[in-house]
């Protein structure tokens, strides 16, 4: 399925476009709201069914019972061990819930779904081959246009804000705070009309590498971008939209509650602000040193970048997911080049990071339960 975005001038990339030519430029007209970014790639699963929303709130981290028709939210799909196996976008229609993941996520959370379908009275369908989304700022020209071509459903993304039942790690001021992408579903066969709207200069398009950069700014995690498979939902601080602490019973709850009351998440997600003096950016998975020892070969990591992009006002910044107990003001650096995610490689350009924390080291440990006194 060949996108019609691809055939916009200046386009680069093969499934959707990384970019149209100019980046940076592309941030800028997304974060205002004048540019939108062609997601068909990824993948799109309804379930139908009076039982639809029980259903899926039984078996996922978020409070989806009772969710009204045209409300968004994000939920986690666990493993029993507490590990991310699927972030979900969901928003009802009334009669359908629409389950948004990301990119080649769909057939394995349609196989997990129709596994545990027993007797319950709902349908399960992979609708990827004949919706695409979508994505826009608010604040410009995208949405209104995009809303008139009558999208088929509309996710707006919640991580502006701490959702009912969730807890916020970070402490301070949010940048997130005035996070406002929007997912719009368009029939697949409506995805040239929407292309039509860059053509005829109405807005403009930005790839993939603008979304990133903004999404990295704002914290906003991604599973196809930051989620491992160690990963569970407080290293990411997912805990303030996608979990709802207060819902009961689900896969992997048992961990989230243990984490979240007596433990420590073992990793935590940081910010890193680079040394942008090479012009150089690590690629995912580089790994990251504390100051002084990434030159050495058998020097051991503290931990690894998930994501990294050169931002419009803030240069270059990373996502990494760094071992908890890291001192917060630990200078670090990052190994560049292209074994750069091998630790018995040898160690290529270094790049100066600072930290700008996101889930500091005390995340966690809510309860304080007293030892009981050995005998």
């Amino acid at each position: 399925m060949t996108s019609p975005f691809l055939n916009l001038p200046g386009a680069v990339g093969e499934v959707v476009a990384s970019h149209y030519g100019a980046p940076v430029q592309e941030q800028r007209s997304l974060e205002a709201g004048d540019a939108l970014v062609d997601l068909s790639h990824h993948g799109i699963v309804t379930v139908s069914g009076v039982d639809r929303l029980t259903w899926l709130h039984s078996m996922t981290s978020q409070q989806l019972a009772g969710l009204r028709a045209g409300e968004s939210t994000e939920t986690l799909l666990l493993d029993p061990n507490g590990r991310i196996e699927h972030a979900i976008r969901v928003v009802d229609d009334g009669e359908t819930t629409w389950l948004l993941v990301d990119s080649d996520a769909a057939p394995a959370l349609c196989a997990f779904l129709n596994r545990m379908r027993f007797a319950l009275r709902v349908e399960i369908a992979d609708r990827t081959e004949d919706f695409a989304a979508v994505l826009a700022f608010a604040g410009g020209s995208a949405l209104p246009a995009l809303r008139e071509l009558q999208p088929a459903v509309i996710w707006e993304d919640p991580w502006a804000e701490i959702t009912a039942g969730g807890i916020q790690y970070s402490n301070g001021e949010h940048p997130g705070s005035a996070w406002s992408a929007t997912t719009l579903v368009f029939p697949r066969e409506s995805l040239d009309e929407v292309a039509g709207l860059v053509r005829s200069g109405i807005v403009r398009a930005a790839g993939t590498m603008a979304l990133d950069a903004l999404e990295i700014r704002a914290w906003r995690p991604s599973q196809t971008g930051d989620v491992d498979e160690r990963s569970i939902p407080h290293e990411f601080d997912w805990l303030r939209t996608a979990v709802h602490l207060n819902k009961g019973c689900y896969r992997g709850q048992e961990t989230v509650a243990k984490v979240h009351n007596l433990g420590h998440p073992p990793r935590r997600l940081t910010l890193l602000h680079l040394d942008g003096s090479d012009g150089e950016l690590p690629v995912p998975g580089a790994l990251v040193f504390k100051a002084g020892e990434g030159g050495d070969a058998g020097a051991r990591p503290v931990g690894r970048i998930t994501r990294a992009a050169l931002h419009h006002e803030w240069g270059g910044i990373a996502l990494a997911l760094l071992k908890r107990a890291l001192p917060s003001d630990t200078p670090l650096e990052v190994r560049g080049g292209d074994e750069a995610a091998d630790a018995n490689a040898a160690p290529g350009a270094l790049i100066a990071a600072a930290q700008e924390i996101i889930v500091p080291s005390d995340a966690g440990a809510t309860r304080d339960i007293p030892k009981l006194k050995r005998l």
